[in-house]
């Protein structure tokens, strides 16, 4: 029974994280198929973003979300490395509003926010997705 609990759960998490996800999409004027979602522990986000950055003009930029770190600006290495994070939005609220998103992205862009030093704040412990589930929409 624990087990058909838990896929409940996981389901619901999941939908209501794309629901999160595509509200933040559209947010910056997006559609969620800009958006990929790994359910892997810890659950992972990546929404492609089409702005350039006036620091890394060549390079593609994307925003980032899991949940241990929260929301990231990032970009995309060379020769298909990893990606490179510039700055992490912090804050307490590991499910931001997209309106807080979007500020952080602008702002980055603007260069009104400065890239971070190495190091990434740790929000919340990864899989304890009953946690997560009241603070996402519920469509």
């Amino acid at each position: 029974m624990s087990g058909l609990i838990d896929t409940d759960l996981e389901f619901w998490f999941q939908r209501g994280l794309r629901a999160y996800l595509g509200e933040v999409a559209r947010a910056l004027g997006f559609g969620l198929e800009s958006c990929t979602v790994d359910v892997d522990v810890p659950v992972s986000a990546y929404l492609a973003v089409d702005w350039r950055l006036r620091r890394f003009p060549d390079r593609d930029v994307a925003l980032l979300w899991d949940e241990v770190h929260g929301w990231a600006v990032a970009v995309e290495a060379a020769c298909g490395e990893e990606m490179i994070v510039l700055s992490y939005l912090g804050g307490a609220d590991i499910l931001p509003p997209p309106h807080a998103v979007v500020r952080f992205l602008t702002a980055l862009r603007a260069g009104a926010r400065e890239p971070d030093r190495p190091g990434s704040p740790v929000l919340r412990r990864a899989g304890r997705h009953q946690e997560l589930l009241p603070l996402l929409p519920t469509r």
